[in-house]
């Protein structure tokens, strides 16, 4: 009979964190992310320019994008 003692205590500590958590999460509200945005004053140009300075694109890309935004 004493072996119950503590495999109840270890359940009723299973019980207390899964009704617990879902709570917190529910009170917290939704974990929306806001859309990527650029900072205000930051122009496409900016963008592509810190892009091509990054490596993500080369030069071939960088000039074509360039042209297609009309600078």
């Amino acid at each position: 009979m004493m072996i119950f003692g503590p495999l109840f205590m270890i359940l009723f500590f299973v019980v207390l964190v899964a009704a617990v958590l879902p709570l917190g999460r529910w009170l917290g509200g939704p974990a929306v992310m806001p859309p990527h945005q650029p900072p205000p004053g930051r122009t496409a140009l900016d963008i592509l320019k810190e892009r091509f300075a990054r490596g993500e694109i080369d030069k071939n890309e960088f000039e074509e994008r360039r042209r297609v935004l009309g600078e």
